[in-house]
């Protein structure tokens, strides 16, 4: 695992966006997995920059991590929901770079057949042949996707029940200002299990923020453990890289050890 710390969330993004981009350039058809949130819109915004540029999306695929249950995307209006997953990555990336409609798979929210579809989204990452790349986030109780406390570290896409703290943290950042009480917004959701991020080929994780430093050190040092499903990191045995800005890092025991493995991987090209 490589454990990259930068000095704040500009910075951090930046990092995350030139991985992504490098992923694209050295494979211009591959598959990246993708995820919502607040955390990645900096390196989302970094992206369309370097599309502007020249980045070329057009033969990359997508699969998302994760969408709420009940809403999304209907098929005959498009992005129809203010508040699901597949209009926030529309509107924060997918609109401004030229990536093909036909190429996005985002979790169907509206689905009547959850289980038939859960499995037809496992099927889809097979058959595009594996996600290259899988950009995560971690919840504020350290979980991945929608992967609650207590979830398998062996599960796969499925429809999981969103804990107090899920609850809490999304209302605040995407419920509260639209107007929507707490007990309007969806309770449960569609998610990537622990065991279908584990095999895409290489990982790149992003964390900022002081609140979320006690949770990080955790997930990176503490126990693996199904309380904080992101600790599943640790189990995995591709190319892991772990972006943090200082404040997310602030806990960490091993911090100036990771600080000078980075110096030393620049120093020596590795």
């Amino acid at each position: 695992m490589n454990i990259i710390i930068r000095d704040n969330y500009d910075d951090m993004s930046q990092h995350a966006a030139e991985i992504i981009a490098a992923q694209v350039r050295s494979k211009p058809n591959c598959v990246l997995g993708l995820a919502t949130g607040s955390t990645p819109i900096g390196t989302y915004q970094r992206l369309i920059s370097m599309h502007k540029q020249g980045l070329d999306f057009s033969e990359v695929k997508t699969f998302n991590l994760d969408e709420y249950y009940g809403i999304g995307m209907d098929m005959e209006k498009s992005y129809s929901a203010d508040q699901s997953y597949a209009r926030f990555m529309y509107e924060e990336l997918f609109k401004h770079i030229n990536i093909k409609p036909e190429n996005i798979r985002i979790p169907d929210g509206l689905t009547q057949e959850p289980d038939k579809f859960c499995q037809w989204y496992e099927d889809e990452i097979k058959k595009a042949g594996g996600i290259d790349l899988q950009l995560l986030g971690m919840g504020g109780d350290g979980h991945w996707a929608f992967n609650e406390p207590g979830a398998s570290l062996a599960s796969r896409t499925r429809i999981e029940a969103l804990a107090e703290q899920t609850l809490e943290d999304n209302y605040e950042a995407f419920y509260k200002k639209a107007g929507i009480s707490r007990e309007q917004m969806p309770h449960f959701a569609i998610t990537m299990g622990i065991g279908t991020i584990l095999e895409a080929r290489s990982i790149l994780m992003i964390v900022n923020g002081a609140k979320k430093a006690d949770v990080v050190a955790k997930c990176l040092e503490g126990p693996v453990t199904s309380q904080i499903t992101s600790s599943a990191i640790q189990l995995y045995s591709g190319k892991a890289t772990v972006v943090l800005d200082r404040e997310a890092a602030s806990k960490l025991k091993n911090l100036n050890l990771y600080i000078t493995v980075e110096k030393t991987r620049i120093a020596y090209h590795l």
